[in-house]
Protein backbone atom coordinates (compact mmCIF):
# COMPACT_ATOMS: atom_id res chain seq x y z
CA UNK A 1 0.00 0.00 0.00
CA UNK A 2 2.82 2.40 0.89
CA UNK A 3 4.53 1.65 -2.46
CA UNK A 4 1.28 2.40 -4.31
CA UNK A 5 0.90 5.74 -2.53
CA UNK A 6 4.55 6.59 -3.30
CA UNK A 7 4.06 5.79 -7.00
CA UNK A 8 0.93 7.95 -7.15
CA UNK A 9 2.74 10.82 -5.42
CA UNK A 10 5.64 10.69 -7.91
CA UNK A 11 3.22 10.57 -10.86
CA UNK A 12 1.22 13.59 -9.66
CA UNK A 13 4.37 15.55 -8.79
CA UNK A 14 5.83 14.97 -12.24
CA UNK A 15 2.75 16.56 -13.80
CA UNK A 16 2.85 19.66 -11.59
CA UNK A 17 5.30 22.55 -11.76
CA UNK A 18 6.20 25.87 -10.24
CA UNK A 19 4.46 27.92 -12.90
CA UNK A 20 1.11 26.18 -12.38
CA UNK A 21 1.26 27.28 -8.75
CA UNK A 22 2.51 30.76 -9.60
CA UNK A 23 -0.45 31.36 -11.90
CA UNK A 24 1.34 32.57 -15.02
CA UNK A 25 -0.88 30.38 -17.22
CA UNK A 26 -4.00 30.83 -15.08
CA UNK A 27 -7.25 31.80 -16.88
CA UNK A 28 -5.31 32.74 -19.99
CA UNK A 29 -7.28 30.43 -22.28
CA UNK A 30 -10.52 32.37 -21.74
CA UNK A 31 -8.91 35.79 -22.21
CA UNK A 32 -6.90 34.71 -25.23
CA UNK A 33 -9.93 33.22 -27.01
CA UNK A 34 -11.78 36.51 -26.59
CA UNK A 35 -8.93 38.38 -28.24
CA UNK A 36 -8.79 35.94 -31.13
CA UNK A 37 -12.57 36.22 -31.56
CA UNK A 38 -12.09 39.95 -31.99
CA UNK A 39 -10.17 39.40 -35.20
CA UNK A 40 -12.76 36.97 -36.56
CA UNK A 41 -15.32 39.78 -36.54
CA UNK A 42 -13.42 41.77 -39.13
CA UNK A 43 -13.11 41.61 -42.88
CA UNK A 44 -10.23 39.29 -43.84
CA UNK A 45 -8.90 38.97 -47.36
CA UNK A 46 -9.08 35.54 -48.94
CA UNK A 47 -5.51 35.66 -50.09
CA UNK A 48 -3.09 33.06 -51.33
CA UNK A 49 -0.58 34.54 -48.93
CA UNK A 50 -0.96 32.87 -45.54
CA UNK A 51 -0.47 34.81 -42.33
CA UNK A 52 3.10 34.66 -41.06
CA UNK A 53 3.65 31.84 -38.57
CA UNK A 54 7.30 30.86 -38.64
CA UNK A 55 9.93 30.38 -35.96
CA UNK A 56 13.13 32.20 -36.93
CA UNK A 57 15.95 31.97 -34.43
CA UNK A 58 18.18 35.01 -33.98
CA UNK A 59 21.77 34.97 -35.18
CA UNK A 60 24.15 34.04 -32.35
CA UNK A 61 26.17 37.21 -33.00
CA UNK A 62 23.10 39.46 -33.15
CA UNK A 63 23.47 42.81 -31.40
CA UNK A 64 20.64 45.19 -32.29
CA UNK A 65 21.33 48.92 -32.12
CA UNK A 66 18.29 50.57 -30.53
CA UNK A 67 17.45 54.17 -29.72
CA UNK A 68 19.17 55.54 -26.57
CA UNK A 69 17.55 54.81 -23.21
CA UNK A 70 15.45 57.77 -22.06
CA UNK A 71 14.62 58.87 -18.51
CA UNK A 72 11.00 59.90 -19.02
CA UNK A 73 9.25 62.43 -16.73
CA UNK A 74 5.83 63.01 -18.34
CA UNK A 75 3.03 61.09 -20.04
CA UNK A 76 0.61 63.73 -21.35
CA UNK A 77 -0.88 61.75 -24.26
CA UNK A 78 -2.87 58.50 -24.02
CA UNK A 79 -0.36 56.98 -26.47
CA UNK A 80 2.60 58.73 -24.78
CA UNK A 81 3.54 61.19 -27.54
CA UNK A 82 2.42 62.64 -30.88
CA UNK A 83 3.86 59.80 -32.96
CA UNK A 84 2.14 57.15 -30.74
CA UNK A 85 5.47 55.30 -30.54
CA UNK A 86 7.13 54.39 -27.24
CA UNK A 87 10.69 55.37 -26.37
CA UNK A 88 13.35 53.07 -24.97
CA UNK A 89 12.49 53.95 -21.36
CA UNK A 90 14.83 53.85 -18.39
CA UNK A 91 13.59 51.54 -15.63
CA UNK A 92 15.27 50.26 -12.45
CA UNK A 93 13.61 46.86 -12.91
CA UNK A 94 13.75 45.94 -9.23
CA UNK A 95 10.08 44.91 -9.10
CA UNK A 96 9.68 46.69 -5.75
CA UNK A 97 6.53 48.59 -4.77
CA UNK A 98 7.72 51.99 -3.51
CA UNK A 99 4.28 53.60 -3.33
CA UNK A 100 0.65 52.52 -3.07
CA UNK A 101 -2.22 54.98 -2.88
CA UNK A 102 -5.69 54.78 -1.46
CA UNK A 103 -8.54 53.81 -3.78
CA UNK A 104 -9.14 56.50 -6.39
CA UNK A 105 -12.60 55.40 -7.55
CA UNK A 106 -15.32 52.86 -6.85
CA UNK A 107 -16.03 52.59 -10.58
CA UNK A 108 -14.21 51.16 -13.57
CA UNK A 109 -11.19 53.28 -14.52
CA UNK A 110 -10.27 53.80 -18.17
CA UNK A 111 -7.25 51.79 -19.30
CA UNK A 112 -5.14 54.87 -20.15
CA UNK A 113 -3.74 57.16 -17.43
CA UNK A 114 -1.63 60.33 -17.75
CA UNK A 115 1.11 62.01 -15.70
CA UNK A 116 1.95 65.74 -15.88
CA UNK A 117 5.22 65.60 -13.92
CA UNK A 118 3.57 65.75 -10.49
CA UNK A 119 0.09 64.32 -10.76
CA UNK A 120 -1.67 61.27 -12.13
CA UNK A 121 -4.78 62.00 -14.19
CA UNK A 122 -7.37 59.23 -14.56
CA UNK A 123 -11.03 58.94 -15.57
CA UNK A 124 -13.81 56.46 -14.84
CA UNK A 125 -17.03 55.34 -16.56
CA UNK A 126 -19.10 57.75 -14.48
CA UNK A 127 -17.30 60.66 -16.12
CA UNK A 128 -15.19 61.54 -13.08
CA UNK A 129 -11.75 63.06 -13.69
CA UNK A 130 -9.23 62.51 -10.89
CA UNK A 131 -6.07 64.53 -10.35
CA UNK A 132 -3.97 62.63 -7.82
CA UNK A 133 -0.85 64.18 -6.27
CA UNK A 134 1.87 61.65 -5.49
CA UNK A 135 3.65 64.15 -3.23
CA UNK A 136 0.52 64.95 -1.22
CA UNK A 137 -0.70 61.34 -1.47
CA UNK A 138 -4.22 62.48 -2.11
CA UNK A 139 -6.75 63.44 -4.80
CA UNK A 140 -6.23 67.20 -5.11
CA UNK A 141 -9.07 67.69 -7.60
CA UNK A 142 -12.07 65.69 -8.74
CA UNK A 143 -14.44 66.90 -11.43
CA UNK A 144 -17.57 65.62 -13.17
CA UNK A 145 -18.95 67.53 -16.13
CA UNK A 146 -22.18 65.58 -16.55
CA UNK A 147 -25.73 66.32 -15.46
CA UNK A 148 -28.01 63.86 -13.67
CA UNK A 149 -29.78 62.88 -16.93
CA UNK A 150 -26.53 61.22 -18.06
CA UNK A 151 -26.03 59.41 -14.77
CA UNK A 152 -26.82 55.91 -16.06
CA UNK A 153 -24.81 56.25 -19.29
CA UNK A 154 -21.25 54.89 -19.30
CA UNK A 155 -18.84 57.63 -20.28
CA UNK A 156 -15.73 57.03 -22.34
CA UNK A 157 -13.46 60.04 -21.95
CA UNK A 158 -10.53 60.68 -24.29
CA UNK A 159 -8.02 63.00 -22.63
CA UNK A 160 -4.80 64.86 -23.29
CA UNK A 161 -2.87 67.37 -21.14
CA UNK A 162 -1.34 70.66 -22.23
CA UNK A 163 -0.19 73.48 -19.93
CA UNK A 164 -2.31 72.48 -16.92
CA UNK A 165 -5.39 72.00 -19.09
CA UNK A 166 -7.10 68.63 -19.56
CA UNK A 167 -8.83 68.49 -22.93
CA UNK A 168 -11.66 65.95 -23.02
CA UNK A 169 -13.81 64.46 -25.76
CA UNK A 170 -16.46 61.85 -25.00
CA UNK A 171 -18.93 59.35 -26.38
CA UNK A 172 -21.82 61.79 -25.82
CA UNK A 173 -20.51 64.41 -28.23
CA UNK A 174 -19.04 66.85 -25.70
CA UNK A 175 -15.65 68.51 -26.01
CA UNK A 176 -14.38 70.56 -23.09
CA UNK A 177 -11.28 72.05 -21.49
CA UNK A 178 -10.68 71.70 -17.74
CA UNK A 179 -8.20 74.03 -16.02
CA UNK A 180 -7.27 71.71 -13.17
CA UNK A 181 -4.69 74.09 -11.69
CA UNK A 182 -7.30 76.80 -11.08
CA UNK A 183 -10.07 74.20 -10.69
CA UNK A 184 -12.47 75.57 -13.25
CA UNK A 185 -14.01 74.67 -16.60
CA UNK A 186 -12.44 76.83 -19.31
CA UNK A 187 -15.00 76.07 -22.05
CA UNK A 188 -17.31 73.35 -23.33
CA UNK A 189 -18.93 72.50 -26.65
CA UNK A 190 -21.69 70.04 -27.55
CA UNK A 191 -21.19 68.65 -31.06
CA UNK A 192 -24.05 66.12 -30.54
CA UNK A 193 -22.08 63.40 -32.36
CA UNK A 194 -20.01 61.01 -30.21
CA UNK A 195 -16.26 61.40 -30.54
CA UNK A 196 -14.38 58.27 -31.51
CA UNK A 197 -10.63 58.90 -31.56
CA UNK A 198 -7.67 59.88 -29.48
CA UNK A 199 -6.88 63.61 -29.25
CA UNK A 200 -3.84 65.44 -30.61
CA UNK A 201 -2.71 69.01 -30.04
CA UNK A 202 -0.80 70.97 -32.68
CA UNK A 203 0.07 74.58 -31.89
CA UNK A 204 -3.16 76.30 -30.90
CA UNK A 205 -5.43 73.57 -32.25
CA UNK A 206 -7.13 70.46 -30.90
CA UNK A 207 -7.59 67.63 -33.38
CA UNK A 208 -10.05 64.77 -32.95
CA UNK A 209 -12.57 62.71 -34.96
CA UNK A 210 -16.18 61.65 -34.41
CA UNK A 211 -17.99 58.37 -34.96
CA UNK A 212 -18.97 59.46 -38.49
CA UNK A 213 -15.26 59.66 -39.36
CA UNK A 214 -15.34 63.45 -39.61
CA UNK A 215 -12.00 64.97 -38.64
CA UNK A 216 -12.62 67.96 -36.37
CA UNK A 217 -10.25 70.86 -35.65
CA UNK A 218 -10.87 73.33 -32.81
CA UNK A 219 -9.21 76.34 -31.24
CA UNK A 220 -7.77 75.05 -27.97
CA UNK A 221 -8.29 78.37 -26.14
CA UNK A 222 -12.04 78.77 -26.67
CA UNK A 223 -13.28 75.61 -28.43
CA UNK A 224 -14.25 77.38 -31.65
CA UNK A 225 -14.54 74.94 -34.54
CA UNK A 226 -11.93 75.95 -37.12
CA UNK A 227 -12.45 73.25 -39.73
CA UNK A 228 -13.91 69.82 -40.34
CA UNK A 229 -12.93 67.23 -42.94
CA UNK A 230 -15.56 64.57 -43.81
CA UNK A 231 -14.22 61.11 -44.70
CA UNK A 232 -15.83 57.71 -45.42
CA UNK A 233 -18.34 56.46 -42.87
CA UNK A 234 -18.99 52.97 -41.54
CA UNK A 235 -22.51 52.09 -40.43
CA UNK A 236 -21.44 49.26 -38.11
CA UNK A 237 -19.10 50.15 -35.25
CA UNK A 238 -16.46 47.83 -33.79
CA UNK A 239 -13.67 48.01 -31.22
CA UNK A 240 -11.37 49.90 -33.57
CA UNK A 241 -11.50 53.69 -33.21
CA UNK A 242 -10.15 56.45 -35.43
CA UNK A 243 -6.42 56.85 -34.90
CA UNK A 244 -4.45 60.10 -35.01
CA UNK A 245 -0.68 60.62 -35.01
CA UNK A 246 1.53 63.69 -35.46
CA UNK A 247 5.00 64.02 -36.96
CA UNK A 248 6.48 67.51 -37.44
CA UNK A 249 3.95 69.36 -39.65
CA UNK A 250 2.07 66.25 -40.72
CA UNK A 251 -1.09 64.78 -39.22
CA UNK A 252 -1.77 61.11 -39.96
CA UNK A 253 -5.40 60.06 -39.70
CA UNK A 254 -6.59 56.45 -39.99
CA UNK A 255 -10.37 56.08 -40.00
CA UNK A 256 -12.58 53.10 -39.26
CA UNK A 257 -13.28 52.62 -42.97
CA UNK A 258 -9.61 51.73 -43.49
CA UNK A 259 -8.56 54.98 -45.17
CA UNK A 260 -5.29 56.65 -44.22
CA UNK A 261 -4.95 60.42 -44.68
CA UNK A 262 -1.85 62.60 -44.59
CA UNK A 263 -2.84 66.18 -43.73
CA UNK A 264 -0.78 69.35 -43.44
CA UNK A 265 -1.23 70.28 -39.78
CA UNK A 266 -0.62 73.99 -40.48
CA UNK A 267 -3.38 74.58 -43.03
CA UNK A 268 -5.19 71.20 -42.78
CA UNK A 269 -5.07 70.51 -46.48
CA UNK A 270 -4.89 66.86 -47.54
CA UNK A 271 -1.47 65.80 -48.82
CA UNK A 272 -2.53 62.29 -49.90
CA UNK A 273 -4.79 59.43 -48.89
CA UNK A 274 -5.06 55.68 -49.48
CA UNK A 275 -7.43 52.89 -48.49
CA UNK A 276 -6.21 49.69 -46.83
CA UNK A 277 -9.44 47.75 -46.45
CA UNK A 278 -8.71 44.39 -48.04
CA UNK A 279 -12.23 43.60 -49.24
CA UNK A 280 -13.10 44.45 -52.83
CA UNK A 281 -16.60 45.19 -51.55
CA UNK A 282 -16.57 48.83 -50.42
CA UNK A 283 -19.86 48.42 -48.56
CA UNK A 284 -19.63 50.68 -45.47
CA UNK A 285 -20.95 47.83 -43.30
CA UNK A 286 -17.69 45.89 -43.79
CA UNK A 287 -15.42 46.08 -40.76
CA UNK A 288 -11.79 47.15 -40.63
CA UNK A 289 -9.30 46.55 -37.83
CA UNK A 290 -5.93 48.11 -37.05
CA UNK A 291 -3.75 48.94 -34.11
CA UNK A 292 -3.14 52.68 -33.51
CA UNK A 293 -1.09 54.14 -36.35
CA UNK A 294 2.57 54.81 -35.47
CA UNK A 295 5.04 57.25 -37.02
CA UNK A 296 8.80 56.72 -36.80
CA UNK A 297 10.85 59.41 -38.52
CA UNK A 298 9.82 59.31 -42.18
CA UNK A 299 7.86 56.05 -41.95
CA UNK A 300 4.29 55.14 -41.04
CA UNK A 301 3.67 51.77 -39.43
CA UNK A 302 0.19 50.49 -40.13
CA UNK A 303 -0.63 47.21 -38.37
CA UNK A 304 -3.94 45.95 -39.76
CA UNK A 305 -5.64 42.60 -40.11
CA UNK A 306 -4.31 40.85 -42.20
CA UNK A 307 -1.34 42.98 -43.32
CA UNK A 308 1.47 44.99 -41.78
CA UNK A 309 2.42 48.01 -43.92
CA UNK A 310 5.47 50.26 -43.80
CA UNK A 311 4.74 53.47 -45.71
CA UNK A 312 6.67 56.53 -46.84
CA UNK A 313 5.19 59.43 -44.87
CA UNK A 314 5.87 61.95 -47.65
CA UNK A 315 3.85 60.33 -50.43
CA UNK A 316 2.10 57.30 -48.92
CA UNK A 317 3.95 54.79 -51.08
CA UNK A 318 4.23 51.28 -49.65
CA UNK A 319 7.83 50.47 -48.80
CA UNK A 320 6.78 46.90 -48.05
CA UNK A 321 3.88 44.89 -46.70
CA UNK A 322 3.72 41.45 -45.15
CA UNK A 323 0.93 39.17 -43.93
CA UNK A 324 1.42 39.68 -40.19
CA UNK A 325 -1.22 40.82 -37.71
CA UNK A 326 -0.11 42.25 -34.38
CA UNK A 327 -2.43 41.85 -31.38
CA UNK A 328 -0.89 44.84 -29.54
CA UNK A 329 0.46 48.22 -30.55
CA UNK A 330 3.94 47.67 -32.06
CA UNK A 331 7.11 49.41 -30.90
CA UNK A 332 9.80 50.91 -33.14
CA UNK A 333 13.36 51.58 -31.98
CA UNK A 334 16.25 52.41 -34.26
CA UNK A 335 15.53 50.63 -37.50
CA UNK A 336 13.72 47.74 -35.80
CA UNK A 337 10.03 47.02 -35.36
CA UNK A 338 8.81 44.72 -32.59
CA UNK A 339 5.37 43.12 -32.78
CA UNK A 340 3.43 40.23 -31.22
CA UNK A 341 1.31 38.18 -33.62
CA UNK A 342 -2.05 36.43 -33.16
CA UNK A 343 -0.07 33.23 -32.57
CA UNK A 344 1.90 34.93 -29.76
CA UNK A 345 5.08 35.16 -31.78
CA UNK A 346 7.51 37.88 -30.75
CA UNK A 347 8.77 39.24 -34.06
CA UNK A 348 11.64 41.64 -34.73
CA UNK A 349 11.76 43.18 -38.21
CA UNK A 350 14.09 45.59 -39.99
CA UNK A 351 11.80 48.42 -41.20
CA UNK A 352 14.33 49.49 -43.84
CA UNK A 353 14.58 46.15 -45.62
CA UNK A 354 11.51 44.28 -44.35
CA UNK A 355 13.72 41.38 -43.25
CA UNK A 356 12.57 39.44 -40.18
CA UNK A 357 15.47 39.27 -37.73
CA UNK A 358 13.83 36.77 -35.43
CA UNK A 359 10.44 35.25 -34.63
CA UNK A 360 10.00 33.38 -31.36
CA UNK A 361 7.04 31.65 -29.74
CA UNK A 362 6.52 33.41 -26.39
CA UNK A 363 4.74 30.44 -24.78
CA UNK A 364 7.62 28.15 -25.74
CA UNK A 365 10.12 30.61 -24.30
CA UNK A 366 8.21 30.73 -21.00
CA UNK A 367 7.95 26.94 -20.82
CA UNK A 368 11.67 26.51 -21.48
CA UNK A 369 12.57 29.22 -18.95
CA UNK A 370 10.39 27.63 -16.24
CA UNK A 371 11.15 24.08 -17.36
CA UNK A 372 7.48 23.18 -17.67
CA UNK A 373 4.84 22.32 -20.24
CA UNK A 374 3.66 24.92 -22.73
CA UNK A 375 0.22 26.44 -22.16
CA UNK A 376 -1.71 29.45 -23.45
CA UNK A 377 -1.04 33.04 -22.47
CA UNK A 378 -2.80 36.34 -23.20
CA UNK A 379 -0.79 39.48 -24.01
CA UNK A 380 -1.82 42.90 -22.70
CA UNK A 381 0.90 45.23 -24.02
CA UNK A 382 4.46 45.59 -25.27
CA UNK A 383 7.00 48.20 -24.14
CA UNK A 384 10.74 48.84 -24.39
CA UNK A 385 12.95 49.68 -21.40
CA UNK A 386 16.70 49.44 -20.79
CA UNK A 387 17.13 47.87 -24.25
CA UNK A 388 14.78 45.07 -23.12
CA UNK A 389 11.34 44.13 -24.38
CA UNK A 390 8.76 44.17 -21.60
CA UNK A 391 5.68 42.05 -22.31
CA UNK A 392 2.80 42.49 -19.88
CA UNK A 393 0.32 39.63 -19.72
CA UNK A 394 -3.40 40.05 -18.99
CA UNK A 395 -2.85 38.24 -15.68
CA UNK A 396 -0.25 40.97 -14.87
CA UNK A 397 2.89 38.84 -15.18
CA UNK A 398 5.83 40.69 -16.70
CA UNK A 399 8.08 38.93 -19.20
CA UNK A 400 11.46 40.50 -19.89
CA UNK A 401 13.23 39.64 -23.16
CA UNK A 402 16.54 41.14 -24.11
CA UNK A 403 16.66 43.02 -27.40
CA UNK A 404 18.05 39.95 -29.17
CA UNK A 405 15.03 37.81 -28.27
CA UNK A 406 16.21 35.86 -25.21
CA UNK A 407 13.91 35.69 -22.19
CA UNK A 408 15.87 36.82 -19.14
CA UNK A 409 13.28 37.34 -16.42
CA UNK A 410 9.70 36.64 -15.36
CA UNK A 411 8.33 38.85 -12.61
CA UNK A 412 5.50 37.60 -10.44
CA UNK A 413 2.87 40.30 -9.84
CA UNK A 414 2.45 41.87 -6.43
CA UNK A 415 -0.50 43.87 -7.76
CA UNK A 416 -2.56 43.09 -10.84
CA UNK A 417 -2.70 45.65 -13.61
CA UNK A 418 -5.96 47.56 -13.84
CA UNK A 419 -4.63 50.05 -16.41
CA UNK A 420 -1.88 50.09 -18.98
CA UNK A 421 1.49 50.84 -17.34
CA UNK A 422 3.38 54.08 -17.95
CA UNK A 423 7.10 54.72 -17.41
CA UNK A 424 8.00 57.70 -15.22
CA UNK A 425 11.27 58.57 -13.46
CA UNK A 426 12.75 55.06 -13.87
CA UNK A 427 9.56 53.53 -12.42
CA UNK A 428 6.39 51.92 -13.72
CA UNK A 429 3.09 53.51 -12.70
CA UNK A 430 -0.34 51.91 -13.02
CA UNK A 431 -3.65 51.52 -11.23
CA UNK A 432 -4.29 48.05 -9.89
CA UNK A 433 -7.55 46.11 -9.98
CA UNK A 434 -8.67 47.94 -6.83
CA UNK A 435 -8.07 51.34 -8.51
CA UNK A 436 -5.08 52.09 -6.30
CA UNK A 437 -2.03 53.78 -7.79
CA UNK A 438 1.06 51.58 -7.74
CA UNK A 439 4.60 52.84 -8.32
CA UNK A 440 6.92 49.96 -9.17
CA UNK A 441 10.65 50.59 -9.00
Amino acid sequence: MKKLILILFIFISSHCSFDDKSGIWKNSNTIDSKKKDRFQDFETLNTKEKSFNKIILPNKNLDLLLDPVKANTKWSDEFYQGSNNFDNFEYKNLNEIIFKSKKLSNHQIKDKILFDGRNIIATDIKGNIFVYSINKKDIIYKYNFYQKKFKKIKKNLNIIIDANIIYVSDNLGYLYALDYKNKKLSWAKNLKIPFRSNIKIYGNTIITADQNNILQIFNKFNGTQLKFIPTEETTIKNDFINSLALYKNTLIYLNTFGSLYSINSKNFKINWFANFKQSLDLNPTNLFYSNPVIVSKDKIILSTDPYLYILNIHNGSIIFKTAITSIVKPVVSGKYLFIITKDNLLVCMNIITGKIIYSLNISNQIADFLDTKKKSISIKSLSLANDNLLIFLDNSYLLVFNKNGKIVKIDKPKNKLGTSPIFINKSILFLNKSNKLIVLN
